[in-house]
């Protein structure tokens, strides 16, 4: 069986080699192309490298959807100091499992992209900040650095090209709140994981003190593809707005559940349907988070309306975010896993900010209490008005996490939250 599954509506560039394990070893990967568009961006030129991507409308695969090209470009010039590429690897968003697939399998892929990553914005260390539980993944993607190194894809005068680039993988200690690009810089400056106020932003003071870039492990492992065939080739796939091809993960009641990569447009019910085999047991479809457990939810109805892009998403009342589609069927209890969600981001939050520490604390009291059939119809009240008191009053968007689910659910499946008031029973199953 192929890796897990494979739909013959995928544009596999990204995930091409899923499954097969020779692609990590250093000489499969150049067999194949690789390390060849680094030569090409090298030749080039860094201000072509940056126009090319640009031209590509790449959007920074994170969550946010920043124009990566635009970013790079935001990198000072001739500073006289030390410039920073970080590679985001910390994938810890609930319902994310492609960051860890591509250095998983192909982690030549991520390097070659972190090189001209790194070129284009004048940058002579690369840190890829890997998330600490990925052990096996960790370990793939240090030993490509190390045969990179050794055949001279990373170092000293690179490709004869008079550039030298480090490349460090740095593993963090678990925490989700490093995920955060400041957050991230703090932690692997030895500080405690906490984010930090801009201005300034990092393209000023970032790692160390000196101009830094950072970019997610998607979006960075994209660039050989890009370098390589130019960015009319990219725009083929995807739409005017969002262009390319993305990864979405889905879990959840579906039959098939697994990495996807289709190009940004794809329907939602198309991908639920025939990509993955449809919700599991034949079960009616009632919910879908398309971005991660920081965005709100939305019903089967408005799925049915929801186009897989930056904004399809926004006009059904969502964010596309890291792609990260978790599904739920008839059955789902929305109450509880609203609740699981909040205690997810209640014990995750670094308590840096009082809406954040105390709010997300607060939350989860609360709707454990609705869930043990002990709350009031006034809880809901609560629930909105402090939720609302989250959204934007913080230093990172932590706090806005807890708030998506909450009042989304609250606003689109309020019966199941009045019956557990009234009855003091759940709707559906666990």
């Amino acid at each position: 069986m192929a890796y897990p599954y494979v739909s013959e509506h995928e544009v596999r560039i990204l995930s091409k080699y899923f499954g097969d394990p020779k692609q990590r070893h250093l000489d499969t990967y150049v067999e194949r192309g690789g390390y060849s568009a680094l030569k090409k961006g090298f030749d080039s030129g860094s201000a072509e490298v940056i126009e090319t991507v640009k031209a590509s409308g790449l959007r920074g695969r994170g969550g946010a959807g920043f124009p990566t090209g635009l970013k790079w470009s935001f990198m000072p010039k001739d500073t006289g100091k030390p410039h920073y590429l970080l590679c985001n690897a910390d994938e810890s968003e609930p319902g994310t499992f492609k960051d860890r697939e591509l250095m998983r399998w192909d982690p030549h892929q991520l390097i070659e992209g972190c090189l001209i990553g790194a070129f284009a914005i004048q940058a002579q260390h690369v840190y890829i900040y890997c998330r600490g539980e990925f052990f096996e993944t960790n370990q793939v993607l240090a030993r490509a650095v190390e045969d990179a190194y050794a055949k001279g894809y990373i170092g000293k005068d690179i490709l004869g090209s008079g550039n030298d680039i480090d490349v460090t993988v740095h593993q963090g200690a678990g925490a989700y709140i490093c995920g955060e690009e400041t957050g991230l810089m703090n932690s692997l400056e030895g500080r405690r994981g906490q984010p930090r106020v801009k201005p300034p932003f990092p393209a000023a003071v970032g790692a160390f003190g000196m101009p830094s870039t950072i970019n997610n492990v998607e979006t960075l492992s994209i660039i050989p593809h890009i370098i390589q065939n130019g960015g009319a080739w990219y725009r083929q796939y995807g739409t005017e707005k969002s262009p390319g091809t993305k990864l979405f993960c889905v879990s959840g009641h579906v039959n098939k559940p697994g990495n996807y990569e289709l190009p940004l447009g794809f329907p939602l019910m198309k991908l639920i349907d025939e990509v993955c085999g449809g919700v599991r047991d034949g079960n009616a479809l009632k919910a879908v988070i398309p971005g991660g457990s920081s965005v709100p939810i939305i019903t089967a109805e408005e799925a049915g309306r929801c186009n897989l892009d930056y904004e399809g998403c926004v006009e059904v009342g969502t964010m596309l975010g890291c792609a990260s589609v978790i599904v739920m069927d008839e059955h789902a209890d929305i109450v509880k896993q609203v609740r699981r969600m909040v205690d997810f981001y209640a014990h995750e939050s670094c308590g840096q900010c009082t809406p954040c520490r105390e709010g997300s604390s607060w939350t989860a009291q609360i709707l454990r209490r609705i869930e043990d059939g002990r709350g009031t119809e006034g809880d809901l009240d609560t629930l909105m008005e402090m939720t609302q008191q989250m959204v934007g009053t913080t230093i990172c968007v932590l706090s806005d996490s807890v708030a998506a689910p909450v009042q989304s659910s609250i606003e689109k499946f309020r019966d199941e939250y009045l019956a557990l008031i009234r009855r003091g029973e759940r709707v559906g199953a666990a």
